[in-house]
């Protein structure tokens, strides 16, 4: 099989690994009596040891050869993880769950973009890693849309075999990526010289300094961590929400709220890579920052089986535009480093101490002030992305700009 069809198979059957059960995790333990700060305090527990996970991740990824082995046995355990969760919901089983679905998850992101990068190298990546996210989000739409049938027809437990379904098709499509597909040295960000060897001065550029002296990539993480501190709680707290006003179903609500933001985000990955060139890095990424306040307030005035398709609509524009520029923002801010996934993997774990304290924050403010208060304060925090983004604008736009000549391979570090 052509490698590239077979990465995009891989990104599609992945959706329903990555992130265990997911969205479906909330309602499936509001089904079995917890309550909602309960479930955000797990939640918080598998983000954080995400969070603490992804860095290394990065950096095993860059250390590596074996790249699809880290895929197969990352999605092997987050399988595992999942469905241990159908033979028992007891709070520490959860837990146990929760850390090591995140553990293992962690690394599929940097993995997958590793082994991109190695096959398509820099100048195809931003178009790849797009079809990547159209075809990831197309799995989330497929799976989600099939979780939601299964559950409503034959109950939680049909949600269950499908994630193992899927982390079967996950490996075996893994396995058709053939290993001399990749190039190791470019997996990780390398350049070579005229004579095809690694370049000397890039192994000499790849320290771990690098990546602590970029300052745009400084700013882009922590922009990201306010992001993903107001969004992540957002799609399981409505779907709480509305199930719990008594207006859905419980499984075919929470698949409902996922097929809308994944096909939008399937629109959106698609129309990235030519929304990049036309306004650049900053400018598409601005977008996402915009975003997620109004999705806030609109989430807060309408707790209805209807408010789904805007509020979910945004998610989807945020997130689907997010997914493919931030990836290739961070191979182009790291290029010549050595560094690539390292650097992916410590923009996730920035962004992903916001995306840990989100569900926390989310469940204890719904649980004492109710869910419109949850949805107004979580958007309102989220505005300090857009406060950052605009404060260090002109720095930014300087290192995202597509026409910049690089002289040298090493980022610049202003």
């Amino acid at each position: 099989m052509n490698p590239r069809y077979a990465l995009e198979a891989l990104n599609f059957f992945m959706a329903d690994v990555q992130a265990g059960i997911g969205p479906f995790l909330g309602v499936f333990l509001q089904a079995h009596g917890w309550r909602p700060d309960a479930i955000g305090t797990v939640m918080t527990v598998g983000g954080i040891a995400g969070m603490l996970a992804t860095s290394p991740a990065g950096a095993l990824v860059d250390a590596t050869h074996h790249r699809r082995a880290v895929i197969v046995i990352a999605g092997c355990m987050t399988t595992l993880a999942s469905l241990v969760l159908w033979v028992s919901h007891t709070y520490w089983t959860v837990v146990v769950s929760q850390i090591f679905t995140a553990v293992t998850g962690a690394a599929l992101g940097p993995a997958v973009a590793g082994v991109t990068l190695g096959i398509v190298r820099e100048h195809g990546f931003d178009r790849q890693f797009g079809r990547n996210q159209v075809a990831n989000h197309a799995g989330n739409v497929v799976g989600a849309a099939l979780s939601g049938w299964l559950g409503w027809r034959y109950g939680f437990g049909a949600v269950f075999v499908l994630a193992g379904v899927f982390g079967f098709l996950t490996v075996a499509s893994t396995l058709l990526i053939r290993r001399d597909a990749i190039d190791h040295d470019s997996a990780r960000g390398l350049g070579r010289s005229a004579s095809g060897e690694p370049n000397p001065a890039h192994k000499q550029a790849s320290g771990l300094s690098v990546l602590l002296t970029c300052r745009p990539l400084l700013v882009l993480a922590a922009s990201l961590a306010l992001f993903h501190l107001g969004n992540a709680a957002m799609l399981p707290l409505y779907g709480l929400a509305v199930v719990g006003a008594h207006q859905g179903d419980p499984s075919a609500f929470t698949a409902q709220t996922i097929v809308i933001a994944q096909l939008v985000m399937v629109v959106a990955a698609w129309c990235a890579n030519r929304l990049i060139r036309r306004i650049g890095y900053w400018g598409v990424i601005l977008i996402t920052f915009l975003a997620l306040p109004l999705r806030g307030l609109l989430a807060a005035m309408f707790v209805t089986a209807w408010g789904v398709w805007p509020v979910q609509a945004l998610d989807g524009i945020g997130v689907g535009l997010q997914s493919v520029a931030v990836p290739a923002l961070v191979v182009r801010l790291l290029r010549g480093t050595g560094r690539v996934n390292a650097g992916q993997g410590i923009v996730m774990t920035v962004q992903g101490a916001g995306a840990a304290l989100s569900p926390a924050l989310g469940g204890v403010l719904a649980q004492h002030f109710g869910y419109a208060s949850a949805f107004l304060v979580l958007g309102a925090v989220s505005t300090g992305s857009l406060a950052l983004w605009l404060l260090f604008g002109a720095a930014l736009k300087k290192a995202c700009d597509l026409r910049r000549d690089v002289i040298n391979d090493v980022p610049q570090a202003t």
